[in-house]
């Protein structure tokens, strides 16, 4: 069994799952450094809030991809982050590790008791394939609209990307990014001198409960984490064709978000963007073998985790447009999936392309982002148009068979 496992890796899914690990630090680890400063975090305290996300991310991810043969992609956070960098002044470093904790806990019951996998269940796959178009879109179009910044880096690395395409495909995301690193080397782009390998020492912190802190932080947490992570999470899965059960996925999430949630992590959930690059066709031509991307993503999240903030500037010192052409382009096959799926549904066609809309607008509300509300906005658009359009369609078939049968 152990050699079987071993024998379905390959090098296309370990550079789905680095790309990644970047993608996911690069950009957004911003936002917790920013937090950290903001709640006046010490260094010891931030380097335990990430090594705390970052393995809860990686085992999880490393323990679901093994169970289900499927890339399950863990990942920390970001809109909770942001909430915690506008919002954590107001509480001390244990109050808001008490609203962690409830809100881990909160998210295990919606997994155990089926309630999120019920809501999941409900949405048509046309829809959710819209979401997941409309969420990717704006990564794949920011491949094209870096080339009026850094032309001498992009240019380069889309060339290599179309040669690799026709000649090499399992490698079209891993050449570009050695393109990229040897253009951004030569041209004196990349600086690691901050960055060192120093051993991250999670910090304990007592949780203390308070009704202000619970309301203030855990419900916006717990409402970001279950509509603008995990559903959208769960519909990247279903929209590249794994019907893996939701609510297991969310329950072990939920319960790696409240063991971690007292050295720092303020929650783990299913992820989206990241999820898009390892469940995608650049991780492996073989659907069946992609799981080896979750696992790859996985170590590659242990490795951060075990070195903490420190390792972090490795990420963050790449090139800005480097991280956005390499995520677009090995993003462009699961976007592709998406839009041809979204659309091939007649019945629920106009309500793929409000949710579409609806989401790469960008609109956000109460702190949730448009992915969620593309999602509602397709199906309330589902809900009027297509009951009668469906009888309409089924009216016809009735007929057709009719005639057929005189």
């Amino acid at each position: 069994m152990l050699r079987r496992i071993l024998s379905e890796s390959s090098l296309s899914a370990l550079v789905a799952g680095l790309v990644a690990v970047i993608v996911s630090y690069a950009g957004p680890a911003a936002l917790m450094f920013q937090a950290a400063e903001a709640a006046h975090l010490t260094q010891a305290q931030l380097s335990s809030w990430i090594w705390a996300i970052s393995v809860a991310s990686g085992v999880t991810g490393i323990c679901l991809s093994l169970r289900y043969r499927v890339p399950v992609i863990t990942a920390w956070s970001t809109p909770g982050a942001a909430l915690l960098a506008a919002g954590w002044t107001a509480y001390s470093y244990p109050e808001a590790i008490g609203a962690f904790i409830a809100v881990g806990v909160a998210i295990t019951v919606f997994g155990v008791t089926g309630l999120f996998a019920a809501f999941m269940d409900r949405i048509p796959k046309a829809v959710v394939s819209a979401m997941l178009a409309g969420i990717l879109f704006r990564f794949c179009v920011d491949v094209f609209t870096r080339m009026q910044a850094a032309p001498l880096l992009v240019a380069p690395m889309l060339l290599t990307w179309l040669a690799a395409r026709r000649l090499a495909p399992r490698y079209a995301v891993l050449l570009p990014l050695l393109a990229g690193l040897v253009v951004a080397g030569a041209t004196g782009q990349l600086s690691f001198g901050p960055v060192s390998a120093a051993p991250a020492v999670p910090v304990l912190t007592m949780p203390h409960f308070t009704m202000g802190a619970l309301l203030g932080l855990g419900v916006p947490l717990f409402v970001v984490a279950m509509a603008g992570q995990n559903a959208t999470g769960l519909g990247v899965m279903r929209a590249s064709g794994y019907d893996t059960p939701g609510s297991p996925l969310v329950t072990w999430t939920g319960v790696a978000s409240t063991l971690l949630a007292p050295f720092g992590s303020h929650g783990v959930n299913l992820a989206a963007i990241t999820a898009a690059i390892c469940t995608g066709p650049e991780a492996h031509a073989d659907p069946a073998r992609r799981y080896w991307a979750g696992i790859f993503c996985g170590g590659f999240y242990v490795l951060v985790g075990t070195f903490g903030a420190t390792l972090v500037g490795l990420f963050t010192a790449l090139p800005q447009a480097l991280v956005a052409v390499v995520s677009g382009l090995a993003l462009l096959g699961a976007f592709l999936g998406g839009l041809t799926q979204a659309t091939e549904d007649p019945v629920h066609r106009e309500s793929a392309v409000i949710t579409f809309l609806v989401t790469v607008s960008g609109v956000s509300l109460l702190g949730v982002g448009s992915s969620f509300w593309g999602l509602l906005a397709g199906l309330l658009a589902g809900a009027v148009l297509v009951g009668p359009q469906a009888r309409v369609q089924a009216a016809i078939t009735a007929h057709a068979g009719g005639a057929a049968r005189k």
